[in-house]
């Protein structure tokens, strides 16, 4: 994409009197050569494809490693109990966050948005959304677009990748993405879409990449839950008209340059962090004696 700024974006839907994620229809209509049509076909199957993965959720399932499954089934029974602190929306988006990363741990068929560690923070949100809020279909593939763009800029300025920048450039992304989704679903405008994104990875950044035995599952998984609660709030708070004292793309900038920061032992090498603990070791020697 050509954007490498959300101002850029923004900009240009003012110019030309289109919405956000319009903008970012056009630029991806340009960029592949295709047609409008097409583009939101493959949109369109994208969403598809994250609504079959939570229906294919298998509680039953475990991971290679063990680390992985079943705790999704457990936080759809926790919905379940009005002993709760968290509301009915909050629960779901947690519950879905979860079934989706077991679901990649256990080599289900899942949508990488940004990456596959991150998958469950944008459908957890964007599905639940969609069940609570009974939303077309059409209505979430625009959000999508709205997600993407601000996932390109993020990509294009900074970085998506925990072994160049850290976790917060794979959950602080998709939650960033997811955040600027749901402002343009509650009816936001440009300026609170960036905004919502701007909080959203504010709240992340820092984040280490510190995977026990070099697996997408612990502490990945759970990540996914606060990537996705952390995006409806920031939401929210964008939504409510309190605005980033840090300008957007400022706060993408920085998110680059700390991911420069942190050392390579916290980058998805696993040679520090939670990767260096004592259970972590028992993982990897138990890991070792199974295979």
């Amino acid at each position: 994409m050509s954007y490498s700024k959300l101002s850029e974006i923004v900009e240009v839907s003012k110019a030309q009197e289109i919405p956000f994620w319009e903008v970012v229809l056009q630029e991806d209509m340009r960029e592949r050569n295709v047609t409008k049509e097409e583009s939101m076909k493959m949109m369109r199957s994208m969403y598809e494809a994250m609504q079959q993965a939570d229906k294919n959720y298998n509680p039953k399932l475990k991971s290679a490693s063990g680390l992985a499954g079943g705790d999704g089934a457990k936080l759809e029974k926790f919905r379940m109990n009005e002993n709760r602190l968290v509301g009915d929306f909050l629960a779901q988006v947690m519950e879905k966050a979860v079934k989706m990363g077991e679901s990649n741990a256990c080599m289900r068929r899942i949508v990488a948005m940004p990456t596959a560690g991150s998958c469950g923070v944008i459908p957890a949100v964007l599905l639940t959304y969609q069940e609570q809020k009974n939303v077309p279909d059409e209505r979430i593939v625009e959000a999508l677009y709205v997600a993407g763009g601000i996932g390109e800029v993020i990509a294009a300025s900074a970085s998506i990748s925990g072994a160049e920048g850290g976790c917060q450039a794979e959950i602080g992304s998709a939650s960033a993405m997811a955040a600027g989704a749901v402002a343009f679903l509650e009816a936001g405008n440009n300026e609170e879409i960036v905004h919502a994104a701007a909080f959203a990875l504010k709240n992340m950044l820092g984040l280490t990449c510190d995977p026990v035995a070099g697996l997408v599952e612990v502490p990945c998984i759970k990540r996914n839950i606060s990537g996705a609660v952390n995006a409806v709030i920031s939401s929210q708070l964008a939504l409510s008209g309190v605005r980033s004292a840090i300008e957007p793309d400022e706060v993408i900038a920085s998110m680059k340059r700390i991911g420069k920061l942190i050392p390579a032992c916290l980058r998805e090498t696993g040679q520090d962090g939670l990767a260096a603990t004592e259970s972590a070791k028992k993982v990897e020697e138990r890991m070792r004696q199974d295979f």
